[in-house]
């Protein structure tokens, strides 16, 4: 028999890093889809900018580059980035997003494993209060028209309003908030023809696509269950809730779980276990407080999704809740002093 410690199986950076690409991945295909091949130009923006960077600070830090720079950590950044960015968002502004992210919130703390903020929620909050319109400007569902797409990205053409459209979030929030409109949840979700059966058009099946990816990397054990369930039962209860109380104002559980960024801050985001929480209990109170931030600053704040948001402020008090939710050690009564 051998001597402790037991190793079940082979962990490494790299390997945890690559099964998070390949989860993405679902989710990216329904993006193309839907929306076009302009989600891999961004992603390849990114990516290029986020190896770039982090190769130049790791030689500035006289860290060995290739060890580091092929850990995957900047490509999970930058894939992030992109996917929560709009795909015709002008090429300077994604590779300054990913350039906030790689150096300032990861390497500025110490790099991978220091970083007391997520790296990509960073770069979406720093860039939607900068810019906010460009940030904002989408295409339409089922947009296959590549080139003017490609032109909006790198020659500065913003002359695309037949390309662009409002998110599901923000066009309900938009019509709702129109006292000349008069209109219901019920009414506009009807017959919008932004919105789909249960979510924003398109929009619902790339959450389910997050969805697929993310209790694959469940079941790779990548991670644990705590935090996307805590989140998507917050999200879902809170939204039911009000949603019965008043469903002329208020939308209900589907279309908050199946729009804008929940299933992939669910899965992606929360369970980052350098910005999260370590402990069981403090993955749940983590992603709840994350959830219920997020469907309040969905209906009442400034932006039309407050995932990003939610996620940073629930960092704020990672390290707190961590503290306070620590198992009991072994033979002790109590709980160890932090």
């Amino acid at each position: 028999m051998r001597g402790s410690p037991h190793i079940l199986q082979t962990v490494s950076v790299r390997l945890v890093m690559f099964k998070v690409l390949i989860a993405l991945l679902p989710g990216i295909a329904a993006y193309v889809w839907f929306f076009g091949a302009a989600i891999l130009v961004q992603i390849a923006l990114a990516s290029s900018a986020a190896l770039a960077a982090e190769a130049a600070i790791l030689r500035l830090r006289g860290k060995p580059v290739l060890l580091h720079l092929t850990d995957g950590s900047a490509l999970v950044t930058a894939w992030l980035v992109a996917l929560t960015f709009p795909p015709i968002a002008p090429w300077w502004l994604t590779v300054l997003g990913v350039l906030v992210a790689i150096v300032i919130a990861k390497h500025l703390y110490g790099g991978l494993g220091q970083n007391p903020f997520n790296p990509a929620m960073v770069a979406y909050c720093a860039m939607i209060v900068a810019y906010p319109q460009l940030m904002s400007q989408w295409p339409h569902v089922g947009q296959d028209a590549l080139l003017p797409m490609l032109q909006a990205i790198f020659s500065g053409d913003r002359q695309i309003d037949a390309l662009v459209m409002a998110t599901p979030l923000d066009a309900l929030r938009t019509i709702l908030r129109n006292p000349e409109a008069h209109a219901t949840v019920a009414g506009i979700l009807g017959a919008h023809a932004t919105f789909g059966n249960v979510g924003g058009y398109g929009w619902e099946w790339i959450a389910a696509g997050y969805l697929v990816g993310g209790l694959w990397l469940w079941q790779q054990r990548v991670i644990t269950w705590h935090a996307p369930l805590a989140y998507l039962v917050t999200l879902a209860a809170i939204a039911a809730i009000f949603g019965i109380i008043d469903p002329q104002r208020f939308a209900g559980a589907e279309f908050h779980l199946f729009t804008g960024g929940a299933m992939l801050g669910a899965f992606f985001i929360a369970t980052d276990p350098v910005s999260g929480c370590t402990t069981p209990l403090g993955k749940i109170l983590f992603a709840a407080g994350a959830a219920a931030l997020t469907w309040v600053i969905r209906n009442f704040g400034g932006y039309p999704d407050g995932m990003a948001f939610a996620i940073l402020l629930m960092n704020l008090l990672a390290p707190l809740i961590d503290r306070y939710t620590q198992p009991k050690v072994f033979g002790h009564k109590r709980k160890p002093d932090a």
